[in-house]
């Protein structure tokens, strides 16, 4: 009898413990809590979106309820998918967060259709609204957390529609390409020669598909700044399996040598300015992008602040795990409650 009355009591004290935020508290019960009736899906929710070509469906998955922070995620490529962002679901939930993972139009789990005219980036922003009003995140709520592609998103989202925002989170992306392309540049000089004649032969003749040619890039570049694990986690290895090529070459080039798509001249350094909302600017030691650039990215938006990173790379949220999580959580928290 008093084992059962024990048990009950930790129940008792599990369903009625919270997360405390601005204030507020969050049950275990009420994070849990189902928001859709009917049959449960596990928080999945297919988004309708309208485009200038017709109505597509984007896949979502949510994670908790909490009606002060709901952060959505943007994964990178353009066209890799939320996968490599899963890591979250280790940090965000046992916050109190509700978290919303979501794969972008043309990207695995969501409609891929082959207008390329909707390979934009003005039309991955209004997505992005028309994703945020199906979810119903407003400004009492909303956190916009993008990596890399998804930095330029989460940038380009606010400097059009930062009203609808409570934070905004730009994870590994630089405010301009060029700049990011000259940085490059410069990790590229710091490669031995012979690696650096072997990667131009391949370019000169356009073989960025030739299995040495992405080999060498694997070996010698991604496993050094895109994630440093000495074991790749398997999200990571799933995303890169379910990228969407033709969408990424497209937009961003054949190669991370090579920018060479609708992205190539993209620049909002000078906007940056224009964005008021709470920013914080994460970067990284052996990331692709500038560490320096990213923390100089924090003093020019009105109120910004940066993390970095000194263990992690491009995916500083799997080789500086600790280090990222920490700070963005320390971000939100601090936003929520007013500081």
């Amino acid at each position: 009898m008093k084992k059962f009355l024990y048990l009950s009591f930790l129940a008792f004290i599990g369903l009625s413990s919270c997360k405390r935020q601005g204030g507020s508290c969050t049950s275990v019960a009420e994070y849990f809590a189902p928001v859709d009736s009917g049959v449960q899906v596990a928080g999945i929710k297919m988004v309708d979106i309208q485009t200038p070509v017709g109505k597509f469906k984007v896949w979502t998955k949510r994670f908790g309820a909490n009606p002060q922070i709901k952060v959505l995620l943007l994964h990178g490529g353009p066209a890799m998918t939320h996968e490599y962002l899963e890591c979250f679901e280790s940090f965000f939930p046992k916050e109190g967060f509700e978290m919303i993972e979501y794969d972008q139009l043309g990207s695995f789990y969501s409609d891929q259709p082959r207008d390329s005219s909707l390979w934009t980036t003005p039309r991955f922003v209004e997505e992005v609204e028309q994703v945020r009003k199906a979810l119903n995140l407003d400004s009492s709520n909303f956190y916009l957390l993008g990596n890399s592609w998804g930095g330029i998103l989460a940038m380009e989202y606010a400097l059009k529609y930062q009203k609808n925002l409570k934070g905004l989170i730009v994870c590994n992306m630089m405010a301009s390409i060029p700049a990011y392309e000259k940085y490059n540049g410069v990790l590229r000089s710091q490669m031995r020669k012979s690696l650096v004649d072997s990667l131009q032969n391949y370019e000169a003749k356009g073989m960025y598909k030739d299995p040495t040619y992405e080999s060498l890039v694997i070996k010698e570049y991604y496993t050094k700044h895109l994630c440093r694990l000495p074991e790749w986690p398997d999200p990571v290895n799933r995303a890169f399996n379910h990228v969407n090529e033709q969408i990424y070459v497209m937009m961003q080039g054949p190669s991370e040598f090579k920018v060479g798509g609708r992205l190539l001249h993209w620049d909002i350094t000078s906007r940056l300015k224009e964005i008021t909302v709470p920013t914080l600017m994460v970067g990284a030691k052996y990331d692709t992008m500038d560490p320096n650039y990213m923390k100089w990215m924090s003093t020019q938006v009105k109120n910004g602040q940066s993390l970095y990173c000194p263990n992690g790379s491009h995916l500083a949220m799997w080789d500086d795990q600790q280090v990222f999580m920490n700070g963005v959580i320390k971000f939100i928290k601090g936003v929520d409650e007013g500081k």
